[in-house]
């Protein structure tokens, strides 16, 4: 594992952070985690040489930072820690320090390591200015509770920059790969970051494992390399990314990706794994109909629609091929009632979305491929 000098005091972590988003689960019930199975893949993480671990106040169902803090207890000195305050529920300044009063006793630490904003667009950049979160931060950092403050972000370059200019943060975490280059922050926000000062973690760099589960016909020209490979090298490659964040729930995952990032430093690809990177990037743009990452932010839909799962299985007939398993989906999910035909077009998942998707049309155009026969191509 290589490791990297993150934040202007120069505090060591592994440049592989791992994502605790999407651990094993439980009869497919996100709250439900599989304590087991996930403490097995976090033992191996410390054994690899994983230092960063990264969760938030609403992951899997408000549990995720409970777990985090039951199996990371006894190495807390050895690991950092990462959580996100859920700005959009602070309507009072006392909020933010309740809501992180809760964050330290889930993780059952008298700090947190790096501590960010979550999700940061306009709307919740407001609500942080409105309600004087910044400097509530400050102070929690003055008393301890916070070592190194960041945001992570979910809008577009202009807004990025502001709140850039607007605070004094130690770091940011943006999304980015290699189909994400010119979207929200981009690769323009990762150097206007860098020339701040600030320390910039990256998360989807497998766009939620869309890069990483790509079908023979895509996979079969890459040679002794895979998707996730390529995916982490594209990023490794760049002199500007500090750490990047994996989402690992398997142990195939843990060892494949710990060894590229014990392998790749900035400027080190040849010519062969960039044509690679290259090809990939132009392939999968022309299959890829709606550009969800399914981060279900958007969810629960207030009609019982089932958003990611329906735009996952729209994709998924154009990337993996596979029209018969894909259709198959969305009819379970019209069984359910939570199709598209349950949309009462209210707005909400839209006003969420990181990705700014236009998600009622895309509903419609997925309903309309999935359930009329549609041969697009």
């Amino acid at each position: 594992m290589k490791y990297i000098n993150f934040t202007k005091d120069k505090v060591e972590v592994s440049r592989l952070g791992f994502g605790l988003m999407r651990l094993p689960i439980i009869e497919d019930d996100n709250s439900l985690i599989d304590y087991k199975k996930s403490r097995e893949l976090i033992d191996l993480a410390l054994e690899s040489g994983i230092t960063y671990f990264d969760t938030a106040y609403v992951y899997h169902g408000k549990q995720g930072e409970i777990f985090t803090g039951e199996v990371l207890k006894d190495h807390r000195d050895k690991i950092k820690i990462a959580t996100k305050c859920p700005v959009w529920q602070i309507e009072k300044e006392e909020d933010f320090d309740y809501l992180l009063d809760i964050e330290l006793q889930k993780l059952q630490t008298d700090y947190i390591d790096f501590y960010l904003l979550h999700s940061l667009d306009r709307e919740k950049f407001e609500n942080v200015k409105k309600h004087n979160v910044y400097n509530r931060a400050l102070k929690a950092k003055k008393a301890g509770k916070i070592k190194y403050l960041g945001f992570s972000f979910h809008d577009n370059l202009e807004l990025f920059k502001e709140i850039i200019d607007t605070y004094d943060f130690d770091f940011c975490q943006i999304q980015l790969n290699y189909l994400d280059e010119g979207y929200q922050a981009g690769l323009e926000g990762l150097k206007y970051a860098k020339d701040k000062g600030l320390g910039v973690i990256i998360m989807e760099p497998l766009r939620g494992g869309q890069l990483a589960n790509l079908p023979q016909s895509i996979t079969e020209k890459l040679g002794d390399d895979t998707p996730a490979n390529l995916g982490f090298s594209y990023l490794l490659n760049k002199g500007l990314v500090d750490i990047v964040l994996s989402g690992m729930n398997t142990k195939e995952q843990i060892i494949e990706n710990c060894k590229t990032f014990s392998e790749v430093e900035a400027d080190s690809l040849d010519a062969d794994s960039l044509e690679k990177i290259d090809y990939l990037k132009n392939e999968m743009k022309a299959r890829i109909k709606i550009d969800c990452t399914g981060c279900s932010y958007c969810m629960p839909c207030p009609a019982g629609v089932e958003i990611p799962d329906i735009f996952r299985a729209y994709n998924n007939k154009y990337i993996f091929e596979d029209e018969k398993k894909s259709v198959e989906t969305y009819e379970r999910i019209q069984k359910r009632n939570a199709g598209k035909e349950a949309c009462v077009k209210c707005g909400k998942c839209e006003s969420k979305c990181p990705q700014q998707l236009q998600i009622i049309a895309g509903l419609e155009k997925a309903h309309q491929d999935l359930a009329g026969g549609s041969n697009e191509k």
